[in-house]
């Protein structure tokens, strides 16, 4: 009998040495995938790239999320945000503002207008991705803030979800990815000047989020830092 229940317990302590490596390998995955970024100072040069919603419309001059942003940073933020890009057109127009900026830190925010436009996922990825490595190249770091997919329903319903592109390329370029953020904005008539743009009350709180997301990956300093 002794012998029998030996045998029992083998296996169980088998499976559960499965579980826990299984368990150490998801974790050092998930830490891999969201690695700890060196801080960006107060003073240092960031670029906010992107259309629109970057630039501020729908708000009046200085509520727009790159100002509140450095308000809240201490960064020289570098509004390059232009009504009506996309990433099509702004690989075309990025590398200028590299060579004359020097940002230690890009954050890019386009391609709403590229779905407008009915463009593929496909090509707008392919655009962001080329974006991502023409930042890259300069050393500056690049976080992206996900846009809405089109929905005509999500519009009227005032229920819209990031367009899976922006996570893909997360994880395919292992960088940052702000999400949930804008979609969730224009889902509140509160927060809205109109359909595709926030309002003042909602620059301020994507400000506020994009802030505390780059808290979190290390890239903004913390209260205790």
């Amino acid at each position: 009998m002794a012998s029998g229940k030996r045998e029992e317990k083998q296996p169980t302590m088998k499976r559960r040495t499965v579980l826990t490596l299984l368990a150490v390998s998801v974790f050092l995955r998930a830490c891999a995938k969201s690695p700890k970024l060196p801080s960006v100072p107060p003073g240092k040069t960031v670029l906010a790239f992107g259309d629109s919603v970057t630039f501020g419309t729908g708000a009046s001059a200085g509520e727009d999320w790159p100002t509140l942003l450095a308000t809240r940073t201490g960064w020289n933020m570098l509004n390059a945000g232009i009504p009506g890009d996309t990433a099509e057109a702004a690989t075309g127009r990025i590398q200028a503002l590299l060579d004359e900026h020097h940002p230690v830190l890009v954050i890019i925010e386009i391609g709403g207008n590229d779905f407008l436009r009915r463009r593929s996922a496909k090509m707008v990825k392919d655009d962001l991705r080329r974006l991502i490595q023409i930042v890259r190249s300069t050393g500056a770091h690049v976080v992206l803030v996900a846009v809405p997919e089109l929905s005509m329903l999500g519009v009227v319903v005032r229920k819209l979800s990031d367009a899976p592109l922006y996570r893909e390329l997360g994880e395919e370029e292992s960088i940052p990815v702000v999400s949930d953020v804008f979609s969730d904005i224009l889902g509140n008539p509160d927060l809205c000047a109109d359909q595709i743009h926030p309002n003042a009350r909602g620059y301020r709180k994507m400000a506020s989020e994009v802030h505390a997301y780059l808290q979190k990956v290390g890239l903004a300093p913390t209260p205790n830092q």
